[in-house]
């Protein structure tokens, strides 16, 4: 019985599909755009650095969003070179999941920015990419570094009797832009346990001391508070 047997020679591994991906996108283009795409994510973060407004800044967060912008451009480059891996893509993508908490809503607009100057560089968008870029950087610089006196803040007084909470709602309401009470309890030991909204006119503390003279008041704390605003 007379067969065919196919052979595979070292020139027909050169003519496989998959090899043939190999030139789909061309040196220089993946240069320009993970070139561009490390100069945006370090300017993306040197932005979160100057508008950084915590404690504690995470420099790790900062290299993150530089890392996440060049991973986007990597991503965008091969899924526009081929339609077939952009289907895989999108499903290998679905299955993701992020554990990771965002501390600051504005982390949120950080790690949006990383993702889409990623898509825009891959996509070949150079002009948008910068330009829309730098418009952003401004926008954030002037204003989250922006000056304000909306911070509301919680303060806690320790009265003895009515009148002692009385006489500091009275100092509160004439030194602060608003105030409201949130909370008041009630204790034969200790006495009236009174929490307060404010608003700060001018950002000016002073009044505590004035406070903390009143008779009847035994402790006064005031701490920055990022609950709910007052309506």
């Amino acid at each position: 019985m007379n067969g065919t047997t196919n052979t595979l020679n070292f020139s027909d591994i050169f003519k496989s599909s998959f090899l043939n991906k190999i030139g789909a996108i061309s040196a220089l283009d993946m240069i320009i755009a993970l070139g561009l795409a490390f100069i945006l994510g370090l300017f993306i973060m040197t932005v979160y650095k100057k508008t950084f407004k915590g404690v504690m800044y995470s420099s790790s967060f900062g290299v993150a969003l530089m890392a996440l912008t060049l991973i986007t451009t990597l991503i965008i480059l091969a899924v526009t070179s081929n339609i077939v891996l952009s289907l895989g893509m999108v499903g290998a993508l679905s299955i993701v999941r992020f554990r990771s908490a965002i501390k600051e809503p504005i982390d949120i607009a950080f790690l949006f920015w990383a993702i889409s100057g990623g898509i825009v560089l891959g996509a070949g968008l150079i002009p948008l990419a910068i330009f829309g870029s730098i418009f952003i950087g401004i926008v954030l610089v002037l204003f989250v570094n922006k000056k304000s006196n909306e911070i509301p803040y919680i303060m806690v007084v320790n009265c003895e009797d009515d009148n002692s909470e009385k006489e500091v709602l009275s100092v509160i309401d004439s030194k602060v832009e608003k105030y409201i009470v949130k909370s008041k309890s009630a204790s034969k030991i200790s006495g009236l346990e009174v929490t307060v909204e404010i608003r700060l006119k001018n950002m000016t503390t002073s009044f505590i001391n004035e406070i903390n003279k009143i008779n009847g008041v035994s402790n006064v704390v005031m701490v920055s508070y990022n609950g709910d605003y007052m309506g």
